[in-house]
């Protein structure tokens, strides 16, 4: 869940000094292992790897670091966008490294892929903004940095549907590995892993409100919505360490930047995988306008994510054969599944007018926003070190849910298109929609040209249960605040407006104003060998082809009921033991809530 324009530009007085060009990338030292082959002539000396990542985003970073972690092992990590730092110095990088800056980067195409969906005809042909990251930490330097794992039904249900190994048991382990909680260590929390993990710390009297409002409506109060109880209403954790915002490039990459085994390129974009005959023995890659190749003496591993994964699987003749055919690209294994299965989280913003100055309204003035900008570079304190997205909350739609469908994030300000325009009064707002939705989309190659993007078709709205859900959402929300706790504060309502009533009137209003809450997932889904439309196994190699896998948010089989970071984190952790051919960790009968009834929402 990202686009939240959070004090996007708060440090207004500061921002003309935040333009200076990123460093010529810099190389390490050199690197175990390296040996000198090509497939195109015994004179072209190309260096080699024991691993080839592609992509330094929310599963890359962890794998660099992981498969590092080896002395003896060597490992290239290739990323298409720059660093995350200027000159090293997060003050530079303020708009990267400010949580509340980050509506600077979701907005233009520095940092970021800037995709497009086709239009949505679900959605009154509406063409959908999709922003992904491109630069080290990949979107977890982009996103709202709430830390949302899901509900342990999702896991149960992976395994279910293929994913052996994936279940709940075989998964907290590793989110627990990879955090460090302040809170402390539990059952649930981790207290030792690279990520840092925090709670709010502004206690605004809205995220009270809202919390409050949740209760008196008769929805459970939830002391972790990661651990025993994700149902119900409480304080969001945030992947926020000492009010920076702490991304995979933080957590794991630039920790392990000093080993002689690990090598980093940026700016290098990966055309296609090498292969001989079935294969895969390297890639080839763009940098400073020339066609470079390495090679990988293990592995090559794709953690670009939901598009440039399968993306970049199909330019290298891995996909559906027909559609490869089309472009006239050589096969290499005909999978169906490489870029089908496609899906995402969409969510509205319902919004009040606030009788009280004490939304972030203010923030966006001038002298407010440089007052905030101040604080934040000479202490990382204030309100520029939060995304503010400090409470939420987890409901049933209705009865016979067996576990939560519908996620709130509460936000003390106004969200107008992504962030791009600035709030137009004290307002406050819940952003809110399904969990899984029934819509299942698609992405193919607009060219043989790895420079256009793919043709992305999500099919949002599609189904008759994912419009009768958004209507839910509406009323639900609409009931938590007409709750007591919003008396002090409750002005008119803003959005849909007094005005939209009717069911027929409420779907219109969806249709015209949802909008993706950047989650797309699953289009190279793990599953069993006889499943036609899986792309990988349950060691995450991908089917039909040797030495190549793919980990990243694109390999779930089905989305997760929660935001996608920290679950991509926890895939790249656990696909890390498997690559290194460590037995999964395990963790078996952890407590989990049963709701007292599946009679009814409450």
């Amino acid at each position: 869940m990202v686009g939240i324009p959070v004090l996007a530009r708060l440090a207004l007085g500061l921002g003309r000094h935040a333009s200076v060009p990123a460093p010529p990338s810099f190389c390490l030292s050199s690197v175990h292992k390296q040996r000198h082959y090509s497939i195109a002539s015994a004179s072209e000396k190309t260096p080699s790897f024991s691993y080839v990542v592609v992509g330094a985003g929310s599963a890359g970073c962890v794998l660099a670091s992981r498969l590092s972690e080896n002395s003896s092992e060597s490992v290239l990590l290739l990323e298409a966008g720059p660093k995350d730092m200027l000159l090293g110095s997060t003050r530079l990088s303020w708009k990267i490294h400010m949580p509340a800056a980050l509506t600077y980067n979701l907005c233009n195409d520095k940092f970021n892929w800037f995709y497009h969906t086709v239009p949505q005809a679900g959605m009154n042909d509406r063409v959908m903004y999709w922003p992904r990251g491109r630069v080290w930490g990949g979107s977890s330097t982009l996103n709202a940095m709430v830390y949302i794992r899901g509900h342990a039904e999702d896991y149960n249900r992976w395994h279910r549907e293929g994913a052996e190994g994936w279940d709940y048991d075989h998964c907290l382990p590793y989110f627990r590995k990879a955090q460090t909680h302040e809170l402390g260590a539990d059952s649930y929390r981790g207290g030792s892993g690279p990520l840092h993990v925090s709670r709010g710390k502004t206690d605004h009297p809205l995220h009270r409100a809202f919390i409050e409002a949740g209760l008196q409506a008769g929805y459970p109060f939830t002391e972790d919505m990661n651990g025993f109880q994700q149902e119900g209403f409480g304080w969001m954790d945030m992947t926020i360490y000492k009010g920076k915002r702490w991304s995979t490039a933080s957590a794991y990459l630039r920790p392990a930047l000093s080993r002689p085994n690990l090598k980093t390129e940026v700016h290098s974009l990966t055309t296609r995988i090498l292969f001989e005959g079935t294969r895969a023995v390297g890639v080839e890659y763009q940098q400073n306008g020339q066609t470079k190749k390495v090679f990988a003496d293990k592995e090559v591993i794709l953690s670009g994510g939901a598009i440039n994964s399968p993306q970049l699987l199909m330019l290298s003749g891995v996909g559906n054969a027909d559609d490869l055919k089309q472009l006239d690209i050589p096969i290499v294994q005909n999978l169906p599944g490489v870029g089908s299965n496609l899906q995402d989280h969409l969510e509205l913003y319902i919004q009040h007018q606030c009788t009280q100055p004490i939304t972030l309204y203010k923030a966006q003035k001038p002298l407010h926003m440089v007052k905030i900008g101040l604080e934040w570079m000479l202490q990382f304190t204030g309100y520029g070190a939060t995304a503010h997205l400090e409470s939420g909350g987890f409901i049933r739609s209705c009865p016979g849910v067996t576990h939560p469908d519908i996620q709130f994030h509460f936000l003390p300000s106004q969200v107008i298109d992504h962030g791009r325009v600035s709030s137009k009064v004290e307002a406050y707002q819940v952003h809110v929609g399904p969990m899984r939705s029934t819509s299942v989309g698609w992405l193919k190659l607009k060219s043989r040209n790895p420079l256009d993007h793919p043709v992305i078709q999500p099919n949002y709205l599609s189904t008759d249960e994912d419009v009768r859900e958004f209507r839910q959402c509406v009323k639900l929300s609409r009931e938590i605040f007409a709750q007591k706790a919003f008396e002090p504060f409750r002005g008119a309502e803003v959005q849909p407006g007094p005005t939209i009533q009717s069911d027929a009137e409420i779907d219109a209003f969806v249709r015209q104003k949802a909008d993706s809450a950047y989650h797309p997932s699953c289009t190279c889904k793990m599953g069993r060998a006889e499943d036609p439309m899986a792309v990988v196994d349950a060691k995450t190699r991908v089917y039909g082809v040797e030495g190549l896998r793919v980990v990243d948010a694109s390999i779930m089989p089905s989305m997760v009921s929660g935001n996608l970071n920290a679950p991509t984190i926890m895939i790249a952790e656990k696909a890390a033991d498997a690559i290194k051919g460590l037995p999964s960790l395990y963790d078996p009968n952890v407590p989990v809530y049963q709701p007292p009834s599946l009679d009814t929402q409450r």
